[in-house]
């Protein structure tokens, strides 16, 4: 299964350590003038990405010939992908365009979306979920996010799968009833704004095993899409796909999922660093009087997914006018006894150790304080210049055999200051302690 939908490109890679200050997990590092990034560390945020100034870091979906190796191969569009295009006025459009350019079948994830919302109104209503606040399970990065940092708020994490993760189980079970073919034959693909959702689709954080054969970009599709929905606009000719309304689609934009919880008291979070703070609110109980916590790791929510082709700003208000010609839902679960766990996690999120130090406690300890010791010894200034994002993050790596002392440049000064008076002149100017010289006045 594949680790992660972020990789990077050696080639391009300049050393600049651009990346490193940006990863909320400190999950790269700079090695001999090239980036590397640890897998244990990243949540694919899509952090790195963004700021690269050299187009190293990307973030990749699946290959569109993925679709040759299947008999029936079905489409899962999230609504993210309808606010990509400028003066849509039907997503029956978008839908049909998906049907020429190689799938079979079509199934909204905004349609598995609604029924996720109906189930959720109907927990509330019954009052079976105890732990508040409950926190939204709808995005993967969020999800590893806390498993990595805030193990102890999983028991807080709402125990629904991802809406394509739904989508694609209906999807298929729809498919091998209508076409008689065997489920191995039936390729299911969601078409995901983030880098997170390709991750999730090859390595599902609620199941053992994915339900998903792969993921495409939307950046991807929305190219292939430009030229077949340009000759269904002159034909004039629309098959009425659409199944969902403005509740599914909603859910594409941060605080669609909150409004789909009527009657709770809800808070929508978007942005990674945001979604952090509020996660320590919460470990902290400075929250308790929140029902539901929508939490987003994208600006504005899946809009704003690295994947996507439009500002997420845009493609928000493209949306809201989408909606305003939707009805409210058009989906109910009403599924009884055994079927009603067909959209819960097959296992539960597990505390992923990724910052732990040894698997010996009494190890760990010790290496902590040989951290806490070196740490006391940096500058604190932060500079990344060692190829680490911080001082603590490079006392740990050097504590780890990541890294050397030497490599800290303030370290070498200090070496050197026996050597020779003027050290500083091996700094970089920003950190020197003398003022350079004023010029003359010319007479």
């Amino acid at each position: 299964m594949r680790k992660h939908a972020v990789v990077l490109e050696y080639k391009r890679c300049r050393g600049c350590t651009t990346c490193i200050k940006t990863c909320p997990t400190e999950a790269i590092r700079v090695r001999n003038g090239k980036a590397i990034i640890l897998d244990e560390r990243c949540i694919d945020c899509g952090k790195c990405v963004r700021v690269c100034p050299h187009k190293a870091i990307r973030s990749v979906g699946d290959c569109i010939k993925r679709l040759e190796d299947f008999d029936c191969c079905i489409a899962l569009p999230e609504p993210a992908l309808y606010g990509q295009f400028q003066h849509l006025n039907d997503i029956n459009l978008v839908l049909n365009a998906l049907l020429r350019i190689g799938f079979h079948r079509v199934f909204e994830v905004s349609r598995a979306a609604e029924l996720i919302s109906d189930y959720a109104r109907q927990e509330a209503l019954s009052l079976t979920e105890k732990v508040t606040p409950l926190i939204s399970s709808s995005c993967p990065t969020v999800l590893r996010l806390i498993r990595m940092r805030f193990p102890r708020l999983i028991d807080h994490v709402a125990n629904t799968i991802l809406p394509m993760e739904l989508a694609a189980i209906l999807a298929r079970r729809e498919a091998a009833q209508e076409t008689g073919l065997p489920p191995e034959r039936i390729g299911v693909f969601a078409i995901v704004p983030c880098s997170s959702k390709v991750t999730a689709a090859h390595s599902p954080e609620g199941f053992d095993s994915p339900v998903l054969d792969g993921a495409f970009a939307i950046r991807d599709i929305y190219l292939k899409l430009l030229s077949p929905m340009q000759d269904l606009c002159e034909e004039g000719r629309l098959a009425p796909l659409l199944s969902s309304g403005l509740t599914g689609v909603g859910w594409a934009a941060c605080g669609g999922e909150c409004a789909a919880r009527s009657g709770q008291k809800c808070v929508a979070v978007d942005g990674v660093e945001n979604v952090i703070r509020m996660l320590e609110e919460i470990e902290d109980g400075r929250i308790p009087e929140a029902d539901f916590i929508e939490l987003n790791a994208c600006t504005q929510g899946c809009v704003g997914g690295c994947f996507t082709v439009e500002n997420p700003y845009t493609t928000k208000m493209r949306l809201q006018d989408l909606m305003n010609t939707l009805p409210v839902s058009r989906n109910c679960f009403l599924a009884q006894g055994a079927e009603r766990n067909i959209l819960k996690f097959r296992r539960r999120p597990q505390f992923l150790p990724a910052f732990l130090l040894d698997a010996d406690r009494g190890v760990a300890m010790e290496k902590q304080l040989q951290i806490q010791a070196l740490e006391s010894h940096l500058p604190g200034l932060h500079c990344g210049s060692c190829g680490a994002p911080s001082c603590h993050a490079f006392a740990e790596d050097v504590v780890l055999g990541r890294a050397s002392e030497e490599d800290c440049i303030f370290k070498v000064r200090a070496r050197m200051q026996s050597v020779a008076d003027d050290a500083d002149d091996y700094l970089p100017a920003p950190f020197r302690h003398h003022q350079p010289a004023r010029p003359k006045e010319s007479s």
